[in-house]
């Protein structure tokens, strides 16, 4: 039972990774339960786990949703994943190594490389890459528990910060503060790191709203 249950919660868990569940969607039940052969107790019991780390909810009388966070919720959720993103750059720019510094590097130019070459015209590509760029960093910083935290909080906004790089001149904005940021870190200057690193993170109340409008 327990193996049945962490198939469905993985399955969940990468569709919100990719994208292919939005905010406030009902979750499939019934596909989900005849895609990988389970039957409706452990799919309730990752329900039960999902709406426990706050990805779902479950509305009286309705199936379960994915989270869509209300404004102020939004704040909420984006000050705490800043901070987070803004410690884990803080960390990494005092524990990088070599290696990962010439991997950081690579993927800040690929960004750089995406915003030249394709400007606004593939923002999910990009997204891809500001993920890359964001894990390594994260990883960098060595602290496991760190990187969890702020891959469980983030994943409450990933369909918004996808929904972001759809703005004309985000991507190249975003290209160019990843190369401060990586410059930051390469040069061991933590607080500077941490300081950038969560001001990028951060949108301001417009943009807010903006991207809540846009996905309804």
């Amino acid at each position: 039972m327990a193996g049945q249950t962490e198939i469905v919660l993985n399955a969940i868990l990468t569709s919100i990774d990719r994208g292919e569940l939005s905010p406030g969607e009902t979750i499939d039940e019934n596909a989900l339960i005849a895609q990988y052969e389970v039957s409706r107790t452990p799919l309730r019991e990752a329900l039960l786990r999902l709406e426990a780390m706050g990805l779902v909810a479950r509305p009286p009388r309705k199936g379960a949703v994915l989270f869509k966070p209300s404004f102020e919720e939004f704040l909420a959720i984006l000050e705490v994943n800043a901070q987070l993103e803004g410690q884990a750059a803080g960390l990494a720019a005092r524990r990088i190594g070599a290696e990962d510094g010439a991997s950081l590097m690579r993927i800040v130019e690929a960004c750089e490389a995406h915003a030249r070459d394709k400007g606004d015209g593939d923002p999910n590509g990009y997204y891809a890459l500001n993920l890359a760029f964001h894990k390594t960093v994260a990883e960098a910083a060595g602290n496991p528990f760190l990187l969890d935290m702020i891959k469980m909080n983030g994943r409450k906004l990933l369909a918004y910060y996808r929904a972001r790089y759809r703005n004309p001149g985000a991507i190249a904005e975003s290209a160019r503060e990843h190369r401060q940021i990586a410059e930051l870190i390469l040069a061991h200057d933590a607080e500077k790191a941490r300081a950038l690193m969560t001001e990028h993170v951060l949108f301001d109340r417009v943009t807010v709203t903006d991207l809540l409008a846009a996905l309804g």
